[in-house]
This record gives structure tokens, C-alpha cells and sequence, in this order.
């Protein structure tokens, strides 16, 4: 497994203020970077300097839709399915971000709780 790169401080930061609004999400590491969950199921975190966040398939295909979207290839050629990254001018924007986080919220608490 290649080292993983850390998230800058300004990105976890952007993530913790943002995570403070949101206190139904429970705020957790994965893979050792910060992640919110909605009933034990993961929802979206930071991936270096990525944003990710899991959606439906409709709300995912809206989201690649996006330019600067992507899907969510932790390791190169390895595609996560349900997962983008979101362009940096959505991460900037809160009320563009809050959209896309209550998208994935919903879908993580559509998934049978986990734990």
C-alpha cells in the first residue's frame, strides 16, 4: 500500500468548521483523515486534498456532472463506486457544499445502520 498524502491544515480546518454544522453527523478518521458518518455509515471525508462524498447513483451522476468533479480513485485505476470528489469551487462555497452534504447524508441514512 503506497503512504498515504496527509490533508493540508487548511483543508482539515475547512472540514472541522464545516463538521461543527452539522451535529447529527458523528465526525470519525478513516484511513486517517477526517470522515463524517450518518448511522454508523460513511458519508463523506477528506482524501488528501479531496473532498469526497458517497451518493446515490442519480445524485452521482449530478455531481460528476460538475466541472472539476471526479470519481473517487483512492489508489490510481481503482475507482470507488457511489463516491466523487468534489471541485474545489464547491468546498469553497457553503452553500453549495451544504447541498451536496445533505445529499450524502440522506443517502448514508438510507443504508441499513451499521454499529
Amino acid at each position: 500500500m503506497p503512504k498515504l498524502e496527509k490533508s493540508s491544515p487548511a483543508i482539515v480546518a475547512r472540514f472541522d468548521a464545516v463538521a461543527a454544522h452539522h451535529p447529527a453527523a458523528q465526525r470519525r478518521q478513516m484511513f486517517g483523515y477526517p470522515a463524517m458518518f450518518i448511522g454508523g455509515n460513511y458519508a463523506t471525508g477528506l482524501f488528501a486534498e479531496m473532498w469526497v462524498v458517497r451518493l446515490a447513483p442519480a445524485d452521482l451522476r449530478d455531481a460528476l456532472a460538475l466541472p472539476g468533479a471526479a470519481p473517487f480513485s483512492p489508489m490510481p485505476g481503482r475507482s470507488m463506486s457511489g463516491w466523487a470528489t468534489l471541485p474545489d469551487a464547491v468546498v469553497a462555497d457553503d452553500d453549495a457544499l451544504d447541498a451536496w452534504l445533505a445529499r450524502a447524508f440522506a443517502f448514508a441514512a438510507s443504508l441499513p445502520a451499521k454499529g
